[in-house]
């Protein structure tokens, strides 16, 4: 699916270029999926779903291990494994950045801006996040906590110049795309 993002990102390139000397593609084409830890499938499956609209295209139980492949929408998912409560398997998250092991944190990318307010709205009824929006400039942000305590995000592509850490902007209100300098 080519989303109008998509097509305005290639339009300069389309218009004044011959296709031969387009920038070169990698052979991969995305992530397909994140395996992460659970003490509890059903909990980490009903978030997901309620808040995303994920869709579950398998769950599985093999070796006395429940998991499953839920679908985030454009080829990407997670694939959660449910480990015993208690087997000190899944560790929260520190909430430090950079200090929270091998994967720090998920970004879902978001195409649309109603898309995106409407997972800010349910993320926050949820109590995941306060729904504030980060501005980098050429990515939107807002963090969440999962149901087991990992560090994530929703991005939409932003305008403007990428923006350093000190220079980002913060919103409470509704998504705007301002671009320019801090």
């Amino acid at each position: 699916m080519v989303r109008s993002l998509d097509i305005l990102v290639m339009l300069p390139y389309l218009l004044v270029m011959n296709p031969d000397d387009l920038p070169p593609q990698p052979l991969s084409s995305g992530c397909h999926h994140v395996a992460m830890l659970t003490e509890d499938l059903d909990r980490f499956i009903d978030f997901y779903r309620s808040v995303f609209e994920a869709r579950v295209v398998a769950e599985l139980e093999e070796e006395g291990m429940r998991h499953a492949l839920v679908d985030l929408g454009g080829g990407f998912h997670l694939h959660p494994f449910q480990l015993p409560r208690g087997s000190g398997s899944v560790a929260r998250a520190s909430g430090e950045m950079f200090r929270r092991g091998h994967l720090d944190h998920l970004a879902v990318n978001v195409g649309d801006p109603g898309a995106f307010e409407t997972i800010r709205q349910r993320l926050v009824e949820r109590g995941a996040s306060d729904g504030t929006i980060t501005d980098f400039g050429l990515v939107q942000t807002v963090s969440f906590d999962d149901p087991d305590g990992m560090d994530a995000e929703i991005a939409i592509a932003g305008v403007g110049e990428i923006r350093r850490f000190d220079q980002r902007r913060h919103n409470s209100g509704p998504l705007q795309f301002l671009g320019g300098p801090a």
